[in-house]
């Protein structure tokens, strides 16, 4: 079966096409990219999560041909802290 695995960047991506036989999991994927590509490697061992098509899943969840496995990087900062940070500059301002 062929699945993709992929790492996003603000600006780029990383993309690998993998052969994979057909009992195999996400962390089959996860093993078999991360000889190809130094990102994936650092990604995996920085503890990122793991998804398929955009739905968090466990490392021993099982493949289906064309899936799309993702790696999630931890994010810089959280979207609602700096919304409220934003909310109180403005009032502070008016």
């Amino acid at each position: 079966m062929r699945v993709v695995v992929v790492l996003a960047y603000r600006l780029d991506q990383v993309e690998l096409v993998l052969e994979l036989p057909e009992e195999a999991s996400v962390s089959d994927a996860l093993e078999r990219a991360r000889g190809m590509n130094p990102a994936i490697l650092v990604a995996l061992d920085a503890g990122c999560d793991v998804g398929v098509w955009g739905k968090l899943v466990r490392r021993d969840a099982a493949l289906s041909d064309g899936d799309r496995v993702e790696l999630y990087r931890p994010l810089i900062a959280d979207p609602k802290e700096t919304r409220r940070r934003r909310a109180r500059k403005k009032s502070a301002r008016a």
